[in-house]
């Protein structure tokens, strides 16, 4: 237990501080040298942990403070909106995707990545380390719907209400019907994103049920922009011969083009059967949404009010399942499960999403 657990207290980096002081300078004058942060002073940071830790000792049955983790090394955690990363001194926290801020009342944190000390109430810049100095407890507080962050040392989560767009993208991937990316964090999700003409379209060929169809497909892709001999052709293909998608012209798709939230509702609305894409008139798409009720009144104001990011998508993919295919009996969730899209178990035993709809 005494290699897995980082214990930090003030008095581990007394020696530390008193150089950071000096180094530091005052509030009107903030910069130190990045290569003495990144050298002498976390050397000392991380040399006085390990004192601390060799000279320390821990309770082996569990008992003690609570707290949401402790790591010696970086470790990943995806968030949503207004949860609160509680730091203390000595911990790091590094965003990876997302937006974020830090306050603080007294004390000090530190943009390792620029040298300088970044005031309380401050936005976090993406892929800078932040170091808690001494006599400092700090809330980095989500601000953006999800974010991906990594940490070090002894915090402790304090999680929102805020709608939970990571879990929605976990249950999705349980029942096969997301798969994320290549990004080598955040399990791939990229929620933060705004999702490509592409990509929306694979995820309308998965909650249509016909993912296996379209990878099978062996046809000539229309479009010279989606490239020959690649899944994306055979997805973009199949879905032009079925008559699923238009190109923006007789020769481009323009695959890596944003799409918008009316565009991707439409998608859903045609896997729903409540439209085909014959009907290219999309400005009435979260109207139409809200009448089949595939959206409520608070989630089409967000719509049109939010940028629309991958965590949109995952959001309305993801209460799709729940609205019935116009003309069946049955849900979209019913349909793909006698498709054998994935089973009642699988879904079941998804991720769970707590339901707070807007």
């Amino acid at each position: 237990m005494r290699n897995k657990i980082l214990v930090l207290l003030p008095l581990c980096l007394l020696a530390a501080a008193a150089v950071w002081a000096a180094a530091a300078g005052d509030v009107a004058d903030p910069l130190a040298s990045l290569s003495y942060l990144n050298g002498v002073f976390t050397n000392r940071v991380d040399a006085a942990v390990s004192a601390r830790l060799d000279s320390a000792s821990f309770p082996e049955n569990g008992e003690g403070p609570v707290t949401a983790g402790t790591a010696s090394a970086w470790t990943e955690s995806r968030l949503k909106q207004d949860d609160i990363l509680q730091a203390v001194t000595g911990d790091s926290v590094l965003l990876l995707a997302g937006s974020g801020q830090v306050n603080y009342s007294s004390g000090a944190v530190v943009d390792v990545t620029e040298g300088a000390v970044l005031p309380s109430g401050g936005n976090l810049a993406a892929r800078h380390r932040y170091l808690v100095a001494e006599d400092t407890a700090a809330s980095f507080v989500i601000t953006g719907k999800t974010a991906v962050v990594d940490w070090q040392g002894t915090c402790s989560l304090f999680s929102s209400t805020s709608t939970d767009y990571n879990a929605m993208a976990a249950a999705l991937k349980a029942m096969h019907l997301f798969q994320g990316s290549f990004t080598g964090y955040g399990q791939g999700f990229d929620l933060e994103a705004a999702p490509t003409r592409l990509q929306a379209l694979i995820m309308f060929i998965r909650v249509l049920g016909e993912e296996a169809e379209a990878l099978a497909w062996n046809g000539s892709c229309p479009f010279t922009d989606v490239q020959p001999g690649s899944n994306g052709a055979k997805y973009v293909g199949y879905a032009y011969e079925k008559g699923y998608t238009n190109g923006y012209s007789a020769t481009e798709f323009r695959p890596s083009n944003a799409v918008n939230a009316r565009q991707y509702t439409a998608f859903i609305l045609r896997a729903l059967g409540y439209s085909s894409a014959a009907n290219t008139d999309l400005s009435d798409a979260l109207a139409r949404a809200q009448s089949a009720g595939l959206l409520t009144e608070g989630e089409t104001a967000m719509l049109q009010r939010d940028p629309f990011l991958r965590a949109e998508l995952v959001y309305i993919s993801y209460y799709a399942l729940e609205v019935p295919v116009s003309g069946t009996g049955q849900t979209l969730a019913q349909r793909l499960m006698e498709k054998g899209v994935f089973t009642q178990f699988e879904q079941d035993n998804a991720p769970a999403v707590l339901n707070w709809r807007l």
